[in-house]
């Protein structure tokens, strides 16, 4: 679980720390001050720079860029794709031009970036070194220029250094392919996570997420959820209705029929979207852009409910944004409810002359900022 939060040269966030994170964290802000941004940057530190995680970003960017879009080789493309994750589009390759996202720990030097808990990536000059191991086996190490000591150096690569705590990856540009193409298999390890955008009523995993949770107590979780809109709502399942095609069906206790949950409306189904990603992010992340995106605002105070619940039980640190009023209120009253201590956060973002910044709000400051009638969006 992340205690704080420091993000820099990520895409608009120049450089953002959050000194404290709760459980759970709702993030507000008007339109282009970063809130889906953080959300992304949190991915890609909770799956370590995971490569298939960057691409899908820069694929629903619009930011893979294909041959036929430009006539620059497969180097200047995929230079092109990934410098967009940067701030400014910057291509350099000194530390200081690294997107870096992870913890603040406390030094004598005040509140700086983890080593051990940043996942970082930048663009590196590098070459090839070819060197026999002690077995006499042959082994390939791609040695990183430094450019304040090895300028002279001209037959070099470009590639994007992945790096996580102390270990680093390498990958090269010079490639007659795509960013979309490259895969790491088993290298990180990836933490359990769940991303649910902006448009995601219901997902094609949803049948992958439920499987995992069948004849467990999650199921009931499951139910209990489905409950908050369709109160007799007794089972559901997933049936392949085409090759590949697996969608929802709900058992009401009042009628023997099975029944289409898409036929039930958008709420039910982005409620069994959110409680499946939350009960499969065991001891991870689960991160939702848009909460109330589907779901009326009679609702979302008793979805919270159950999110705050669970993500004690589980162990799951939520990431949330909103631009709704209503979901900010049905927060807060579960927040500063009397069924224990509960651990959680409102961070609002301001763009001020292009500079993000933000203002933390913990239990206390939002009932009071609610009772003053302070906007917080």
């Amino acid at each position: 679980m992340l205690d704080s939060l420091n993000i820099k040269n990520y895409r608009n966030l120049k450089e953002i720390k959050i000194d404290s994170l709760g459980k759970v964290n709702l993030i507000t802000g008007k339109n282009n001050t970063g809130k889906s941004t953080i959300l992304e940057a949190l991915a890609i530190y909770a799956t370590k720079g995971d490569i298939s995680l960057i691409s899908q970003l820069l694929e629903e960017r619009g930011e893979n860029f294909k041959q036929k879009d430009t006539n620059k080789n497969s180097t200047e493309i995929n230079i092109l794709s990934f410098a967009s994750l940067f701030a400014n589009r910057n291509v350099g390759f000194d530390i200081t031009d690294a997107i870096s996202i992870g913890d603040l720990e406390n030094t004598s030097y005040g509140r700086i970036p983890s080593v051990e808990k940043q996942v970082s990536l930048r663009f590196v000059q590098y070459i090839d070194e070819v060197q026999k191991d002690e077995q006499g086996n042959t082994v390939r190490k791609r040695i990183v220029i430094q450019n304040n000591t090895e300028k002279h150096v001209e037959n070099y690569e470009i590639g994007l250094e992945i790096k996580s705590g102390n270990t680093a990856y390498i990958l090269s540009l010079d490639e007659d392919d795509r960013p979309y193409r490259f895969r790491f298999k088993g290298f990180w390890g990836n933490e359990n996570i769940q991303f649910i955008r902006t448009g995601n009523i219901d997902r094609d995993i949803n049948g992958i997420l439920f499987d995992n949770i069948t004849l467990t107590e999650k199921e009931q979780y499951v139910i209990e959820a489905l409950r908050i809109i369709e109160p007799q709502t007794e089972r559901i399942a997933f049936i392949e209705e085409a090759p590949g095609e697996r969608n929802a069906v709900i058992k009401l206790s009042d009628t023997q029929k099975v029944l289409p949950l898409r036929s039930m409306g958008d709420g039910i189904n982005r409620i069994l979207t959110i409680i499946l990603a939350l009960v499969n992010s065991d001891n991870g992340f689960l991160l939702i852009d848009e909460f109330e995106n589907g779901l009326h605002h009679t609702v979302q105070e008793q979805l919270w409910k159950i999110i705050f619940a669970l993500s004690q039980k589980l162990n799951i640190q939520v990431f949330v944004t909103t631009h709704s009023e209503d979901c900010i209120n049905g927060f807060e009253n579960i927040l500063n409810s009397s069924e224990g201590a509960l651990s959680g956060k409102l961070i609002r973002l301001d763009n001020k002359n292009g500079k993000i910044e933000h203002v933390e709000f913990d239990a206390r400051e939002l009932k009071i900022a609610n009772e003053q009638d302070i906007d917080v969006r």
